[in-house]
């Protein structure tokens, strides 16, 4: 379970703490050349059955039918442990989906979805990992605010301030500006430890990244996902800046979605759970080729996915 180098013979002895135990020559790299653990639909674990279907659109007007909301969760959950387990198991970067109710009576009440919305509001969440983050301040940790849905042009300005408002008052000090010098050292020295990426024009606000790029198969056959993903990462692969090479399968957004949907002793885990051993295998021969980011994948917490991205900063340091 343990990650060792020639050059520095420290190990990974807690996921929960990886990045302090990483080589020291790693210590000054950007840190978009190191190889970081990222959760895909990372809040998809708490989707709340009773919600309505938000998407696909084609299924939205079975949001009163108690089935159909029951496969659209089963085909939705990608992720099956709280953030706070995520975060201890050594993901360090999430894809967070907002979204807003329709006709809710807080104007800027917003949740997390995934076909369906959570249970849970993404100022609860966010408080969970802003008190997750004091408690680890050396490692950094990467939110990826994106999707908004149900923010209607006529107060989509209005929710957009008050969430990144809400964001900067929180995280306060702990923010990575744009500008800052991005290495582990510099970060730790300044006593900052959280990026915020953020899919919405913010040029005003300095500690608010713009989206950070995530390349992903759009498929469900794990062959094609891979060579879409070697594709990019060998002709299009951000140079200086964070990219997300995302292993999660994509379920058809047509007609071909019932092949998957109508199996009743199937579901997406399932699939994943099949597929995710190879993709792994995948991601250690590729990086042995081309230099690895975000490495983002469904079910982080099995299969060794944590362990097999960190294990991949061990070429790195060698190269260093």
């Amino acid at each position: 379970m343990a990650m060792s180098t020639k050059k520095d013979e420290r190990k990974i002895t807690s996921y929960c703490d990886w990045m302090s135990q990483l080589p020291v020559e790693l210590h000054d790299i950007p840190l978009y050349d190191l190889a970081i653990p990222g959760s895909h639909d990372s809040m998809s674990y708490d989707l709340d059955i009773d919600s309505p279907i938000i998407e696909p659109d084609r299924l939205k007007i079975l949001s009163k039918i108690y089935c159909a909301r029951k496969i659209v969760r089963k085909w939705a959950t990608t992720q099956e442990e709280t953030i706070t387990k995520q975060l201890d198991a050594g993901v360090r970067y999430f894809d967070l989906r907002i979204a807003r109710k329709a006709r809710d009576s807080n104007a800027t009440q917003l949740y997390f979805h995934h076909g369906l919305y959570t249970h849970t509001d993404v100022e609860t969440v966010l408080k969970e990992i802003k008190d997750w983050a004091e408690r680890h301040p050396k490692e950094i940790l990467i939110l990826a605010l994106s999707n908004f849905k149900g923010f209607d042009k006529a107060i989509a300005a209005q929710l957009h301030k008050h969430l990144i408002g809400f964001i900067k008052t929180l995280f306060g000090a702990k923010l990575i500006h744009i500008r800052d010098k991005l290495t582990l050292r510099s970060c730790w020295d300044k006593g900052k430890n959280v990026i915020v990426s953020y899919d919405y024009p913010t040029t005003q606000h300095g500690d608010i990244w713009s989206k950070i790029p995530y390349f992903y198969g759009d498929t469900m056959n794990t062959t094609k996902l891979e060579s879409k993903l070697r594709h990019v990462l060998e002709t299009a692969r951000p140079v200086k800046y964070f990219f997300v090479c995302g292993l999660n399968l994509t379920l058809p957004g047509d007609f071909r979605i019932l092949q998957y949907i109508l199996r009743l002793c199937d579901n997406l885990a399932n699939v994943i759970r099949r597929g995710l051993p190879r993709l792994l295998l995948w991601v250690k021969q590729q990086a042995a080729k081309t230099p690895m980011n975000i490495v983002a994948s469904d079910l982080v917490t099995r299969n060794d996915f944590v362990k097999t991205v960190i294990e991949l900063n061990a070429l790195k340091s060698v190269r260093a």
